[in-house]
């Protein structure tokens, strides 16, 4: 461990591969990419990136490891680590690459910080072991450890790569944004976003996903359904605050009536979305904003958010917004190796500043 610190600590450019899975479990991002710092101020370039489809058979450890509620975890651990060695090695060999170490995020299947519980599958020792390279994984659980949220992790690279814009919007499984208020940098989640859709379409069509935001555009407005989701509790607590999986099973879902056509539900759920982003964008006098994730290509919601209000939104190139999240986790890990701060408290309401993550050396 020591020796792998002492190569890399003092580097001035990296070459990272970060991995990343989402709560809309469309597949496996990676992201390679070359870092630099130059006096000071961090730069980074996409080199190669990719997201690999999870097939039917590697969906549903994911879904397994939910329903598990805690049991086979280790199980669950090492069959999503095999998913992910296959996935690497499908890249490394696709782009004849060879990184410096590989940063993975994992996939949340528990996070339940109120009761100190955050869990990605993932096993990082056997990525290390298979690949022969250093692996860094689980970025969440020290700062639970600390009181935090263990999340959202990706404001720090907001703060160190991304800091000209007002605030970035990530549009994922949830909705979440970051921003530098009074010098200080907080994020939070705001709102559902692309989950509970890919869980309607999936749940009435054969689509993974509403295209282009096609079958909501076609739906009208539930006002009564819209008026009981923005009233939900979570969106009059201050932040730091998280959104998950059980949160969305328990307190929207239940919400959403089952005899509305679908793209009624859709209509809605993007109205609501819209209305969450919006009072928030409102709150903080937010002039530009970074939109990326995959709701940035929902056209239908990008209408809505760039056609009112008075934000600028700002969609960057496709690799930005569609590996912006598995970038960072890759810089995260080059945080870690230098021993600098990635896990930010004033973000997640841990006791302090920490820098978060396991260094996984080949065994």
């Amino acid at each position: 461990m020591k020796s792998f610190v002492q190569k890399f600590k003092h580097l001035n450019t990296y070459k990272v591969l970060g991995l990343m899975s989402g709560t809309s479990e469309d597949g496996v991002d990676l992201c390679f990419a070359n870092f630099r710092i130059e006096n000071g101020k961090w730069f980074y370039e996409i080199l190669e990136a990719d997201t690999l489809s999870y097939s039917q058979d590697e969906l549903s450890i994911i879904h397994w490891a939910y329903a598990g509620k805690g049991t086979n975890i280790q199980k669950f651990d090492l069959d999503y680590g095999k998913v992910l060695h296959s996935k690497i090695s499908q890249f490394i060999e696709k782009h004849t690459i060879a990184p410096d170490f590989i940063c993975s995020h994992g996939h949340t299947i528990f996070h339940q910080p109120e009761n100190g519980i955050t869990v990605q599958i993932g096993n990082g020792q056997f990525l290390a072991n298979e690949l022969g390279i250093p692996v860094m994984a689980d970025f969440r659980s020290f700062d639970v450890s600390l009181g935090g949220q263990g999340a959202p992790l990706v404001p720090i690279g907001d703060e160190l790569l991304f800091s000209n814009y007002d605030a970035c919007l990530n549009l994922g499984g949830f909705s979440n944004i970051s921003m530098n208020r009074d010098g200080e940098r907080i994020a939070f989640d705001i709102s559902p976003a692309n989950l509970p859709m890919n869980l309607l379409v999936q749940s009435e069509t054969d689509k993974h996903y509403d295209k282009n935001g096609d079958l909501a555009r076609t739906g009208k407005v539930n006002h009564d359904l819209l008026n009981r989701l923005n009233g939900i509790e979570f969106y009059q607590q201050d932040p730091p605050k998280s959104l998950g999986q059980e949160w969305l099973q328990k307190e929207f879902m239940p919400l959403v009536p089952k005899d509305l056509s679908l793209n009624d539900q859709l209509a809605t759920i993007i109205h609501h979305i819209q209305y969450q982003i919006f009072k928030v964008f409102d709150k903080y006098n937010i002039k530009n904003c970074l939109v990326t994730g995959g709701g940035a290509k929902n056209h239908y919601l990008m209408e809505f958010l760039t056609k009112s209000g008075n934000t600028e939104i700002i969609i960057p190139d496709d690799n930005t917004v569609d590996f912006k999240e598995a970038l960072v986790f890759a810089f995260l890990g080059i945080l870690k190796v230098r021993g600098e701060v990635n896990t930010l408290k004033s973000v997640t309401g841990a006791s302090r500043d920490s820098s978060g993550g396991k260094v996984f050396l080949p065994g």
